[in-house]
């Protein structure tokens, strides 16, 4: 039982060790002198488009819609992944599995009529 615990004090600290690691490691190189020098330059703010120079404005602002559609995509896909498990042990879950899947789906079925009234659906 104490070995246990030995075990994840061990892990504790290589864990501490690693993060003191990278976080002390670009501080000494940049002491050092091994590190890159930060020299500001015109060119290096331009905008880089496969070696072409950008026609326009070069900081575009997309729409947010492509964002809640990502968001809502992500959201359906996490769906997916938590009723894949429950379909594949759906005999030993029983009723509170069913109880569960169903709590869930209403759950995004919601969410997902909510944004509809709001509108949020419509691209105009």
């Amino acid at each position: 039982m104490l070995a246990n615990f030995g075990l994840l004090g061990l892990f504790v600290i290589v864990a501490i060790l690693t993060t003191l690691g990278f976080i002390l490691a670009p501080v000494s190189l940049r002491f050092l002198g091994l590190a890159a020098r930060n020299k500001p330059h015109p060119v290096k703010y331009t905008t880089y488009e496969c070696g072409m120079e950008t026609t326009g404005k070069t900081w575009v602002q997309f729409n947010f819609r492509f964002y809640f559609y990502a968001v809502l995509f992500v959201a359906f896909d996490v769906l997916a992944v938590f009723l894949f498990p429950w379909a594949v042990s759906l005999n030993q879950l029983a009723g509170f599995g069913l109880a569960a899947a169903v709590i869930l789906v209403c759950i995004i079925v919601v969410a997902y009529l909510y944004a509809w009234k709001k509108g949020v659906m419509e691209w105009k």
